[in-house]
């Protein structure tokens, strides 16, 4: 790709013959050609800093939640009513909190695929790309730390508590990008980030020799062996390190160190906690930050589910925003709130509904998103997009471009072969700032 409209490209020059008349040696010529496309790589407008993406395993129902359908038959809109939000738009009354923030965040109505098993909606959601039996796409924390690296001295991607499936991988890139893992709920009484701490009988001494004693064995093993699992682990062990040796980074994992009060706000749940710890972490540098919640899957007694599940979202999902917001942080964080698909628009006969890619729906705030809109609709029964349908791909492109990463640049996969970030997305302009 090259920077559209650049009067010093290399093709002018050499038709034009100008090479000499400016008084630039062709290396000089070429360097700066490069330089020239690196900058529209590397440094086109940032909206974000970092990104905390929430990801709601199963397939959240778009009825009972962004989208309901209070004007359709009983069959299809469900048990639970309405509310109306502070902008005059309409949520599933599982969600009140947010209903009074509608201001702080868009919602997209028509986010459609075509996938409807649960892995390949998943491999959608987490790589911008239909699945490939060709090909393991990374997802979007491993491409943001392959961009952009660590910060403070920070895993620059983690999931919280754990990776939650295998398409948050690294796909074609080394594993070195791959995701830090929390490796324990937050959630937990006496919840501790797994190898964050010496072992019993080690001082800082002692922590000090046994580095300098690996580092030598590792360069020494690196050298003599190109796997890509070798060089990654030499890699996590580097970054494991730094986190041991910079005290500001390793409390950013200590979540006890946060205000009871807005412990409490957020929730002493699965939802709250981990929404709690990923404001904390991006708030110290981590630049893309992975959490799942609940399940999703509600085949059976939908309106039970929700009502046992959704609390807890709403009200953590709430504290964050308010929290961001506070903080001034909401600017620069964009906060995305995804599942693998949606659900059928007709309730089954076990009162729950089944598998629906055809369109669903997606939170989007902060981070260069506008807030209190609503894009794209779907249909009067919530089967299809009915208006401005949104693909996986053109999502990941707007996230990628509020972060400063060009979504069509080329990455190498293995053989040599240049794969673009994301194939064919298109920015959803309408919500950008």
């Amino acid at each position: 790709m090259r920077c559209e409209g650049n009067p010093f490209s290399r093709r002018g020059f050499l038709t034009a013959g100008a090479l000499g008349g400016i008084g630039l040696s062709l290396p000089e010529l070429l360097m700066r050609e490069a330089a020239a496309e690196q900058k529209q790589y590397d440094f086109i407008d940032a909206k974000a800093k970092s990104v905390i993406h929430i990801y709601l395993p199963g397939g959240m129902a778009q009825q009972e939640s962004f989208d309901p359908k209070p004007y359709s038959p009983m069959e299809y809109r469900g048990e639970m009513r309405t509310i109306k939000t502070n902008t005059g738009e309409v949520f599933s009354e599982s969600v009140p909190q947010l209903a009074k923030r509608a201001d702080k965040f868009s919602i997209i109505r028509s986010m459609t695929h075509g996938e409807a098993a649960h892995e390949r909606g998943t491999h959608n959601m987490f790589t911008g790309y239909k699945p490939s039996p060709a090909l393991r796409y990374p997802s979007f924390g491993a491409v943001v730390s392959h961009e952009y690296g660590p910060r403070n001295n920070l895993p620059p991607y983690i999931c919280i508590p754990n990776v939650p499936n295998e398409f948050a991988g690294t796909g074609y890139l080394p594993s070195s990008y791959g995701g830090f893992a929390l490796g324990s709920d937050p959630a937990q009484n006496g919840f501790k980030v797994r190898d964050l701490d010496l072992a019993g009988g080690v001082d800082a001494e002692r922590f000090i020799r046994r580095k300098s004693a690996l580092e030598a064995v590792n360069n020494s093993f690196v050298s003599t062996t190109a796997a890509d699992n070798v060089s990654a682990m030499n890699t996590f062990y580097e970054r494991a390190y730094s986190l041991l040796d910079t005290p500001a980074a390793k409390e950013a994992f200590d979540i006890e160190k946060e205000d009871a009060k807005l412990r409490d706000r957020y929730g002493r749940n699965q939802a709250g906690q981990r929404m709690l710890m990923a404001r904390r972490l991006v708030e110290a540098g981590t630049r893309l930050v992975t959490l799942t919640y609940g399940g999703w899957d509600m085949h059976q007694n939908i309106t039970t589910g929700i009502k046992g599940q959704m609390p807890s979202l709403d009200v953590a999902l709430s504290a964050l925003l308010d929290d961001l917001s506070e903080r001034g942080m909401l600017d620069e964080t964009l906060v995305m709130v995804t599942t693998e698909f949606g659900r059928t628009p007709k309730i089954n006969p076990d009162a729950g509904r089944d598998h629906w890619p055809k369109v669903f729906s997606v939170m989007l705030a902060g981070g260069g998103i506008k807030g209190g809109m609503v894009y794209g609709a779907s249909d009067s029964t919530a089967a299809e997009p009915e208006d401005s349908p949104v693909s996986p791909a053109d999502l990941a492109t707007t996230m990628y471009r509020l972060l400063g990463i060009v979504a069509d640049k080329e990455l190498m996969a293995p053989g040599d072969r240049p794969i673009e970030i994301v194939d064919g997305g298109k920015l959803i302009q309408p919500l950008m700032v």
